[in-house]
């Protein structure tokens, strides 16, 4: 057995909850005497360190044989593991439905054929309950090793039942993979690009979308096959920008837990998914009133006595909720308060911040960066937007890296940092072309600034700001320019510029407006 890196032991044990701790000093009394137990003082000593220190172990607990060390780690870490595999056998159905799979190999191995049988019943129906195809084809895949031991009147009748099964469930899990594998390809693209930027990339992602489509009878395939079809559909109505079929598939997605809502902690993580789909697609369409709605019951869920909340869980929930708690101030123009949320979250996202993908934080930081710029405080929002732009991994969401130059020019330009406005131009321009991502909206922005810079003359600067809205709104109805403004509502900020007044301010009139129209 290969010795387990320090940082995954670490780790590992810092994930535990107090319960689990528990769990695991009792598990591990079941094995002979506590104290004489080496890996058990490594544990302790690990637990209250904040920050791995080795010497200090070694220093502290004189039982401790540094040559030892490495073996004694890979053993806790993997007591570790069967102690949570225990804990959770009850909560995590997957884990229970193992189980039984184990045992009945067990009996098998046995020849005690019968009691075999009997288990792998138990483990089939759990299996066709919690809709786990996978374990369903290993489960029948036993059972045809057993049927022979087991002759009797009935046999040939099982044996036609298993072939049917192993048929049926073998297309299933054929579905399965076909539509989580173009799901996450989609997923791929958009966490690469952003959404399409052109005629060439629409094209690309349809012929795709379209090729990888198995041929499906909706109302025969079953609900794990639902779930991933509708995500994959969401992935590629978004990423088009086709917000109104994206919102038809989103609701699709959701309903499937409503229609079964035992399956919403059997498949949290996917309940989490098509609530945050359907949140992001309402707050794209501005369905305010639906919005807030959706939003309760993403919330509602750490409250759910049915849900077992893993370290997972409330990663991706604080994540959904954060976002779209801050996508809420957006919609409504409360940027001031919306900043307060940052703030009060502060020490929580510092917390979950280093357990998140790439693209969540660069997400994270963008909104943030948007919260502090519509608020005012440009100095704050470019704070923000350095933590993007000085990110090396540039391969990821372009997008974002793309728009987060264009706001921190903004920024220096509201700032009245003529030089660097003046520098970034340039290097804006070159980083732009490097990536052949010039776009009118990117060109026309940064014509603008480079002429204003050039321009002092009130009424002059008034000019160029009411010329650069009409070249924005020409864009609005252009099908890949209006991608743009997705990112930065640069049309508020303008007609602010022009009249004199604050960014919030005028999108909150704005919303007045729109939520009476809706209402």
């Amino acid at each position: 057995m290969s010795n387990v890196k320090t940082e995954q032991l670490f780790n590992l044990i810092k994930a535990l909850s107090k319960g689990e701790k528990r769990f695991f000093k009792l598990y591990v009394s079941r094995l002979g005497e506590i104290n004489d137990k080496k890996f058990i003082v490594l544990f302790d000593a690990i637990e209250k360190q904040k920050e791995y220190n080795e010497d200090k172990i070694l220093e502290r607990e004189k039982t401790l044989n540094p040559k030892q060390l490495p073996n004694l780690k890979t053993h806790l870490y993997f007591q570790l593991l069967k102690s949570l595999r225990l804990c959770n056998s009850n909560g995590l159905k997957s884990i229970k439905i193992l189980e039984l799979v184990d045992y009945s190999r067990l009996l098998y191995s046995k020849c005690l054929y019968k009691e075999c049988v009997k288990m792998i019943d138990k483990a089939k129906k759990m299996a066709i309950a919690y809709d786990q195809s996978i374990f369903l084809l290993e489960i029948l895949e036993l059972e045809k090793l057993v049927v022979s031991k087991t002759l009797d009147a009935g046999n040939e009748e099982r044996v036609n039942n298993i072939i049917t099964e192993t048929s049926k469930v073998t297309e299933s899990i054929k579905n399965i993979n076909t539509f989580s594998n173009l799901s996450i390809k989609l997923d791929s693209y958009y966490t690469q690009l952003g959404f399409v930027r052109n005629k060439r990339d629409l094209e690309k992602v349809t012929r795709f979308f379209k090729a990888s489509l198995p041929n499906y009878q909706i109302n025969k395939i079953s609900f794990q096959e639902k779930l991933y079809l509708y995500k994959s559909y969401v992935s590629f109505f978004f990423f088009i920008q086709d917000f109104k079929q994206g919102y038809l598939y989103a609701n699709k997605w959701v309903s499937l837990f409503e229609e079964q809502p035992e399956m919403k902690p059997l498949k949290p993580e996917m309940y989490i998914k098509a609530l945050n789909s359907l949140l992001a697609v309402q707050n794209k369409l501005f369905k305010y009133n639906e919005f807030t709605e959706t939003l309760k019951q993403l919330v509602s869920i750490k409250r759910e006595k049915n849900f077992i909340l893993t370290e997972n869980l409330n990663l991706n929930l604080f994540k959904a909720i954060y976002i779209h708690e801050m996508n809420r101030h957006f919609m409504l123009g409360e940027f001031k308060s919306g900043t307060r949320i940052v703030v009060a979250l502060e020490d929580e996202l510092n917390k979950f911040v280093t357990k998140l993908d790439k693209h969540s934080i660069l997400l994270l930081y963008y909104k943030i960066a948007c919260l502090y710029f519509g608020s005012g405080d440009y100095r704050t929002a470019l704070t923000w937007l350095n933590k993007i732009t000085n990110e090396r991994e540039i391969a990821l969401r372009e997008d974002i890296h793309s728009f987060s130059r264009i706001l921190s020019l903004i920024s220096h330009f509201e700032l009245g940092n003529d030089d660097l406005v003046e520098s970034y131009i340039k290097s804006t321009y070159r980083y732009f072309i490097k990536k052949g991502d010039l776009s009118l909206y990117q060109k026309y922005i940064l014509d603008f600034l480079k002429r204003l810079l050039m321009e002092r003359e009130i009424k002059n600067v008034r000019n160029r700001f009411v010329l650069l809205k009409e070249q924005m709104e020409s864009l609005r109805s252009n099908k890949f320019e209006k991608r743009a403004f997705l990112y930065f509502d640069i049309i508020s900020w303008l007609e602010a510029k022009i009249e004199n007044r604050s960014v919030q301010e005028l999108i909150k009139e704005k919303v007045k407006l729109r939520l009476k129209s809706v209402a």
